[in-house]
């Protein structure tokens, strides 16, 4: 998050100085400390609307709204709000901006082909996520993502149809600028999809812990990894909140082509070896 705050800084400083207006840069900065306060204070509600995920009662799944509430309670958190996601493809995720305004999600399908154990190891997983907080550090990466994008796409515009004073206009000082136009953004997003690859690490770790069986995350990731379809809402911008990566297709080979570095999980594979290996 430290190196987030220095590229978006820089690149602010970067705009300001191309046009001689300091003012560029208190603003640039402002609006990206306004839109991650307000990303991360709504994030629960775009993500349900975006998923189409609707809430239940515990009369409605009372299977799942248990193991929740048992989890919470072993886990030393609020009960979260439980959802359910309209979709055949076996997918879990969680959001809410603290563990006071928490929500679990699970789709349809995921009820249907795991067992309680299974589901139990989900679920702990989900509220790991919760537990540890990584709403903020998930949603704030986004939103600073997708913000340097932008500042880098302003910055390129503006030197296509000028601005600036001459002295500003130094060859190497456009050089540099070029460099980091096509740099930071591509920077911005593996930093984002690293940190979403680290926190599903710790959560799998987190939620065997809260289960003490890692054998039943394990097992559910690898019915979930074997499942050939997306999901049917799949976003790019939501990706990376679920359990396992709403866009894989097994048929079509893509997560083999694919290099890790720009995935917003770690393998199923290497997921369920460390589980396994926790359990050894």
């Amino acid at each position: 998050m430290g190196v987030f705050l220095v590229m978006v800084i820089a690149i602010c400083f970067a705009v300001s100085a191309y046009f001689g207006n300091p003012i560029i840069l208190y603003i640039g900065a402002a609006f990206a400390v306004f839109t991650s306060i307000g990303s991360y204070w709504f994030s629960d509600k775009v993500v349900l609307k975006m998923t189409s995920a609707k809430q239940v009662a515990k009369e409605d799944a009372p299977e799942l709204y248990n193991i929740v509430e048992n989890l919470s309670i072993t886990a030393g958190l609020p009960m979260p709000r439980v959802f359910i996601v309209n979709d055949p493809a076996p997918n879990a995720f969680a959001t809410g901006r603290d563990p006071e305004h928490a929500v679990v999600a699970v789709t349809s399908g995921l009820l249907q082909i795991l067992d309680r154990t299974e589901l139990e190891g989900v679920i702990a997983h989900e509220l790991a996520h919760v537990g540890n907080r990584d709403m903020l550090v998930m949603t704030v990466a986004v939103v600073l993502a997708g913000f340097v994008a932008i500042v880098a796409d302003i910055l390129s515009r503006s030197m296509i149809y000028g601005g600036g004073n001459d002295r500003n206009r130094h060859p190497a000082f456009l050089i540099l600028g070029i460099v980091g136009i096509i740099l930071a953004p591509f920077a911005a997003k593996l930093i984002q999809l690293a940190i979403s690859r680290k926190r599903e690490y710790l959560a799998d770790a987190t939620g065997a812990l809260l289960t003490r069986y890692p054998e039943g995350l394990a097992s559910a990731l690898e019915k979930i990894s074997q499942y050939a379809q997306p999901m049917r809402k799949a976003s790019h911008a939501t990706a990376h909140l679920f359990i396992s990566d709403p866009f894989q297709d097994k048929k079509l080979g893509i997560k083999q082509k694919i290099s890790g570095l720009f995935q917003t999980h770690p393998s199923a594979e290497d997921r369920i070896a460390k589980l396994r290996s926790m359990g050894e």
